[in-house]
């Protein structure tokens, strides 16, 4: 559980930070990036899993409150 929770934070940080990360004026930056040359490509693959971890994290939370 802990490992679970280590890993989402990571990936929910992660996620946040590449939109300060990249360089949007030159596309050079991102093109070797896991999902370029494109940089809709690269901020799915960066920030997707974090956004996955955010929706199951209130998922969960809804219906636990919904009990």
């Amino acid at each position: 559980m802990l490992v679970g929770g280590l890993l989402a934070i990571y990936l929910v940080a992660r996620g946040i930070a590449e939109f300060f990360i990249l360089d949007y004026s030159d596309p050079s930056s991102y093109a070797q990036d896991w999902g370029g040359p494109y940089l809709l490509g690269v901020l799915a693959v960066h920030s997707g899993p974090g956004l996955l971890v955010l929706a199951a994290a209130i998922t969960y939370l809804l219906r636990r409150h919904a009990r």
